[in-house]
């Protein structure tokens, strides 16, 4: 026969796992509705992976996003923005914000600027996410969004 105390540590332990279970379900459809986190860029050239870029949101809604180490050839530490023409000419590639501004337009992200650190130019810039959030299509462009180019990037975890 089992005494009251051992069914009830069964059933608080029975809370504990449905409430952590609950808790994480949560964690990752929050984190699929949004394109906040760590995010493996691709070049759109070479398809090949090509640095760690985190996005955030900032303290007024909006998303940026910021350089957290190169891949490859690009993992220099040393590397700098030479072709940058603004504030950020010759600084550090390596914590340097190359997405800001971007704010929630539906099930997108638009309104902001992404820096090429390639050839210091900045962008409008729109995202979405795909795939069940796993995926976030980056979108730089001049003018019109027709006149531009999309990179895929892959959520890390």
């Amino acid at each position: 026969m089992t005494s009251t105390t051992d069914r009830a540590h069964r059933q608080f332990r029975r809370i504990l796992l449905t409430g952590a279970l609950l808790a994480s379900a949560a964690s990752t459809l929050a984190q699929a509705a949004s394109p906040a986190g760590l995010w493996q860029t691709i070049d759109d050239k070479t398809g090949q992976p090509k640095a760690v870029v985190q996005i955030m949101q900032d303290s007024d809604g909006t998303l940026s996003g910021k350089i957290l180490e190169g891949i490859g050839n690009n993992n220099d530490p040393t590397r700098r923005c030479t072709a940058c023409t603004d504030s950020r000419k010759d600084q550090l590639l390596k914590g340097m914000t190359i997405i800001n501004g971007m704010k929630p337009d539906g099930d997108a992200w638009d309104g902001g600027q992404i820096l090429d650190p390639e050839n210091g130019k900045l962008y409008k810039c729109k995202m979405h996410l795909d795939e069940d959030g796993q995926k976030l299509v980056v979108r730089g462009y001049i003018g019109v969004s027709l006149l531009g180019r999309s990179q895929t990037w892959v959520r890390q975890q």
